[in-house]
């Protein structure tokens, strides 16, 4: 293990320390004094000396040391310098925070012009990266806050680091070493399929919850299917479809009766004639009037075509004329709101920075601030200002540029658009013009038809085709009452039949009724008995959780020699909440732990977390005066305790001086 021990820390002009050397010798040391007398100042040096920060982690501290108004004082160098041993080899760390003068060209006096940090190692400048190098060689910057604050783990780190850093150091419990070691978890790993216990809790909760919901809904369906059955009582199936096929074959019966009575000799040779006489009229039309009734359709044909064709363009130059005008309005609308934010960046140009107001005293002691602080405040307001008004003006010539852009294109689309418009415009007309043409030139070859009503030829046919319509006639009335009688019989049996038709699907639709809830009920038992085995299956993952828990939390506590880890809390339902919190002697750290106890807790952690990092670092331990006995640590440890005696600060030191490697 690296062991870091501290043999001497020196603070000059550092915050509050004008001058204060610990000797600490690698041993253990115990530093009494009042408050405000400087203990945390040393802890800040010491923090502020590897890595540029104080005890909180901040690094705009307060460095520079302050006269007994409040003030700060200038050209002072604000050091913090500490020896170690490494290892059994001595190293030597030096930081200096100082301002810095100019002389301007043609000015007579030296003008402060900010700070600058130098750093030292072994007595020798280097580089800040280079310090930051060696500063990571000797120890981690997230090692180092585990490792020197007894507080650090259990009150500043959060839940879910503290969480992990466990399992890193007692390494974590995979799921196959709890099912393992727990015969009652056999069945889990088929159960989960490759899933992980989380994803498999998921999936249950996600498929009982569609379960719950189904198995509210199946009663209903099961009451509305019961209630819609049909009454089937003193009815019999067997005899209703007997009955209904003896009235079918009497409608056959009754059909082939008409069919006989229409369909006389007589009147099928009249009719046969009848067609033979209208196919000899259409004949004769086409001999009369073939070729120009060709002609005719044609022309009416081309002229259909270019009337068709004209209003597809008209409509095409209609919806341009339209699309030319939105744009218009749009365009109108882009150069309204560029004219807008022409004007408006020209205000937000003209604005002016009018200063900033800032109290120039301190908000907690009144005293008035530094200048430098005071105008440092005012040029931030100014930068801020700027900054400001350069993104607001960037974004107004933004949307501006955008506008513009738009309304242009909209404006070439416009033109290529009218352009269009008069071409399309210019073969419209053509169009309708050419379907005039078509429509006189239809009218001429109509004209030129001939009039078949009136050839000798055609009127003797249509007359005997009239002659034969009548005789038709004359003997189909003399069989129309017989028909009607037999109508009437067959519209009897064909109201009987749908009426027992009715009654027969009266059985199908209780029969289809009985299945469809049979198998609602066969829902239901099939549902029950899935989420009988889902609740098992989350019984036996809650048992995995926690005997996962139990192995977990051995593992983990059997690495702390006063401290007690809880990983898991029960909720209200059973189910486990993951949380990592430290228990001394059963009570919660962050719930009436005594100071003396979360001390003694918080080195305990440190001394596991040591031999894991395999380093140990000095050990600052605040409000030691309420501890009668400190455990033993692998690391250095550095006491602060409040005496109210010491109004400056004393140091003891305990132990055997620690040698160096030769």
């Amino acid at each position: 293990m690296k062991r870091i021990q501290l043999l001497r820390l020196t603070l000059l002009n550092f915050k509050g320390a004008r001058n204060f050397t610990l000797n600490a010798e690698g041993k253990e040391v115990r530093i009494y004094g009042t408050n405000e007398a400087g203990k945390t100042t040393l802890a800040d040096g010491f923090t502020w000396l590897l890595f540029g920060k104080d005890t909180q982690n901040k690094t705009d501290f307060g460095i520079k040391t302050l006269d007994e108004f409040g003030k700060e004082l200038h050209n002072l160098e604000h050091e913090v310098e500490g020896s170690f041993l490494v290892g059994g080899m001595r190293r030597t760390l030096r930081r200096v925070y100082r301002e810095v003068y100019t002389r301007k060209r043609g000015a007579a006096t030296l003008e402060f012009s900010g700070h600058t940090t130098d750093y030292f190692v072994d007595g020798v400048p280097v580089k800040k990266s280079e310090y930051e190098d060696e500063v990571a060689a000797l120890v981690d910057e997230e090692y180092f806050k585990l490792l020197t604050n007894p507080t650090y783990f259990s009150e500043q780190l959060d839940w879910r680091k503290r969480r992990k850093t466990l399992l890193d150091v007692c390494g974590d419990i995979t799921d196959d070493d709890v099912m393992a070691g727990n015969k009652s978890l056999a069945a889990l790993p088929t159960i989960l399929q490759g899933r992980t216990i989380d994803k498999h809790k998921a999936v249950i909760a996600a498929r009982r919850k569609e379960i719950n919901e189904e198995l509210q809904k199946l009663p209903i369906r099961i009451d509305e299917a019961s209630r819609s059955m049909p009454e089937t009582d003193g009815l019999d199936k067997q005899w209703i479809e007997t009955r209904i096929a003896e009235l079918t074959s009497q409608q056959d019966e009754k059909r082939a009766e008409i069919s006989r009575i229409q369909s006389g000799g007589e009147v099928a040779v009249k009719e046969r004639r009848l067609r033979e006489i209208e196919g000899e009229l259409q004949q004769l039309k086409n001999e009369l009037q073939g070729d120009t009734l060709e002609r005719v359709a044609a022309k009416r044909r081309e002229e259909s075509r270019l009337r068709q064709e004209a209003d597809d363009i008209r409509f095409e130059i209609e919806t341009l004329e339209r699309r030319i005008k939105s744009r218009e309005q749009a365009i109108s609308e882009r150069r309204g709101e560029a004219d807008r934010l022409r004007s408006q960046w020209k205000a937000r140009n003209d604005e002016q920075f009018h200063g900033h107001t800032h109290d120039e005293n301190c908000p907690y002691c009144g005293q008035a601030l530094p200048a430098e602080q005071v105008a440092a405040a005012h040029s931030k307001a100014l930068a801020e200002f700027n900054r400001a008004k350069a993104e607001a003006l960037e974004s107004i010539s933004r949307r501006g540029r955008a506008a513009t852009l738009e309304s242009t294109r909209l404006e070439a689309e416009n033109i290529e658009a009218s352009d269009l418009v008069q071409k399309l415009s210019v073969t419209c007309r053509e169009k309708y013009s050419d379907a005039e043409f078509a429509a006189k030139e239809l009218a001429t070859l109509q004209s030129n038809v001939a009039d078949v009503e009136s050839h000798p030829a055609y009127i003797q046919k249509r007359e005997e085709l009239a002659s034969v319509r009548q005789e038709i006639v004359s003997l189909q009335e003399s069989a129309y009452d017989a028909v009607a009688v037999v109508r009437s019989e067959l519209d009897e049996l064909n109201a009987a039949i749908a009426g027992y038709r009715q009654d027969l699907a009266k059985f199908e639709l209780a029969e289809s009724t009985r299945k469809r809830i049979a198998e609602y009920e066969q829902r239901e038992k099939e549902l029950a008995e899935e989420f009988e085995r889902l609740e098992h299956e989350l019984y036996l993952t809650e048992e995995f959780t926690r005997a996962k828990v139990a192995m977990l939390e051995s593992r983990i506590n059997s690495r702390f020699q006063l401290v007690r880890f809880k990983l898991f809390k029960e909720q209200v339902n059973g189910g486990l909440e993951e949380c990592c919190e430290a228990t001394y002697k059963g009570v919660p750290y962050g719930a009436g732990l005594n100071n003396a106890a979360r001390i003694n807790a918080g080195l305990d952690i440190i001394n596991t977390l040591s031999e894991h990092f395999e380093v140990s670092v000095p050990i600052f331990v605040d409000n030691a005066e309420s501890v009668v006995e400190l455990i033993d640590t692998v690391g250095q440890k550095v006491c602060l305790v409040v005496s109210a005696l010491d109004k400056q600060l004393r140091v003891e030191t305990i132990g055997e001086e620690m040698k160096e490697a030769v």
